[in-house]
C-alpha cells in the first residue's frame, strides 16, 4: 500500500505572544496538495506573524507547524520544496535583476543557477533583467521576488500580499502567474486583503480575526452556510413585504438599495410557496432572482461586529450575510 504524502501545511494550536499582546491565538490550518489557499484577515489579524512561523523565521509560543510533515523549527530540510516571501521581497538596488537572482541561486545551489532564465521568462522580466533593480517599479520587484522563489523549483509557494501596491495591469499579471503555477500542480498559500483577487484564484480560504480562525473551508461551503438570498420586485412591494414576512421559511426581509425587496430562504420550496402567496395577494412578480453572497460580504460579516466575537461558530456569524 502506497504511503500517503503529508499535507503541504499542517498547523495545530499555533500561538505567538509578545508580552501581553497575543498576535496569533490557537490557529489550526491545513493546506492540501494542489490548493490555492487564501489566508484572509484585516490588518493586525496575525496573518504575517503566522506566515513567519510557518517558514521557521520566528519561534511559536505554542503549537506546531509541519511542512510536508517536517518541522521548520527543528530542521532546515523542512523548507525543501517550499519558497516564497513575507512582506515585500528585498534586493540589492545597485545590481541588476539577473545578478540579484544569481546571488539567490548561489545560496540555494541544487542547479538553481540554471533555472534563472526560465524564472525570468515565467514572470515576464527577461527584457529588463539587465536593468538595475533600483529602477524597477513596485510590480517588477514583486515579480522578481516570485522569480527568486521559483529558482528553488518549489512544490509550494507562500506569498504574503503579492499584489499589494500593483496597478490593475500588474494585478492581472500576478493573478495570471499564480493561476498558471497552480495549473502546473503547485500548491499556493496566498495571504491577502484583496478579496476580489482571492475570490478569482482560491479554492479554499481561512478567514482570521484577532489571531483566531473564524472560518476555514471551501468558498462554496462558505456561501452555502450564508444561505440563499433573493431579490424580489413586484407590482406592490409594500404588500409583498407583508406577505414575505408572514411566509414560513422566509426571513431577513429588507428593502433593496435601488428597488424591490431582498430576503433569505431556507429552501427552494419556501420560495415557491412565496411565489404562490404573492400571486394570491395581488402583488404580481416582476423579478425574482438569486443573490449570492460575495466573499467581501462574508469577510466583513465574519470579521466585524458583535456576531464575529471570539468563540462564535461560523454558521452563527454568517446568518444574514447575503
Amino acid at each position: 500500500m502506497a504511503e500517503v504524502e503529508a499535507a503541504p501545511i499542517e498547523v495545530r494550536g499555533l500561538c505567538k505572544s509578545y508580552g501581553e499582546l497575543v498576535a496569533v491565538d490557537g490557529v489550526d490550518l491545513t493546506v492540501e496538495g494542489g490548493d490555492v489557499f487564501g489566508y484572509l484577515g484585516p490588518n493586525g489579524a496575525g496573518k504575517t506573524t503566522s506566515l513567519r512561523m510557518m517558514l521557521g523565521l520566528i519561534k511559536p509560543s505554542a503549537g506546531s507547524v509541519r511542512l510536508f510533515g517536517r518541522d521548520p523549527q527543528i530542521s532546515v530540510k523542512a523548507l525543501e520544496g517550499v519558497a516564497g516571501f513575507v512582506e515585500a521581497p528585498s534586493f540589492y538596488p545597485y545590481l541588476n535583476g539577473r545578478t540579484n537572482l544569481e546571488l539567490f541561486a548561489s545560496l540555494d545551489g541544487g542547479g538553481a543557477k540554471g533555472r534563472i532564465e526560465e524564472a525570468l521568462e515565467i514572470v515576464g522580466l527577461s527584457d529588463r533583467a539587465k536593468d538595475k533593480v533600483g529602477g524597477y517599479s513596485h510590480g517588477m520587484r514583486q515579480r522578481l521576488g516570485l522569480a527568486g522563489a521559483l529558482l528553488r523549483k518549489p512544490r509550494m509557494l507562500l506569498l504574503d500580499e503579492p499584489a499589494t501596491g500593483l496597478d490593475p495591469g500588474g494585478m492581472r499579471d500576478m493573478r495570471d502567474l499564480i493561476r498558471n503555477l497552480s495549473g502546473e500542480g503547485m500548491t499556493v498559500l496566498l495571504s491577502s486583503h484583496l478579496l476580489m483577487e482571492v475570490e478569482e484564484l482560491c479554492n479554499r480560504v481561512a478567514i482570521v480575526r484577532n489571531g483566531r480562525v473564524a472560518y476555514q473551508g471551501s468558498l462554496a461551503e462558505l456561501r452555502r452556510q450564508a444561505g440563499s438570498g433573493y431579490l424580489l420586485r413586484t407590482t406592490d412591494d409594500e404588500r409583498a413585504r407583508k406577505v414575505a414576512e408572514a411566509q414560513a421559511g422566509i426571513d431577513d426581509v429588507h428593502t433593496a438599495p435601488r428597488a424591490g425587496l431582498t430576503f433569505n430562504a431556507e429552501s427552494e420550496e419556501a420560495v415557491s410557496s412565496l411565489s404562490l402567496a404573492l400571486a394570491e395577494s395581488g402583488a404580481l412578480m416582476l423579478e425574482l432572482s438569486p443573490r449570492h453572497a460575495t466573499l467581501e460580504d462574508l469577510f466583513f460579516r465574519l470579521t466585524e461586529g458583535e456576531e464575529a466575537g471570539a468563540g462564535e461558530q461560523p454558521e452563527k456569524a454568517l446568518e444574514g450575510a447575503t
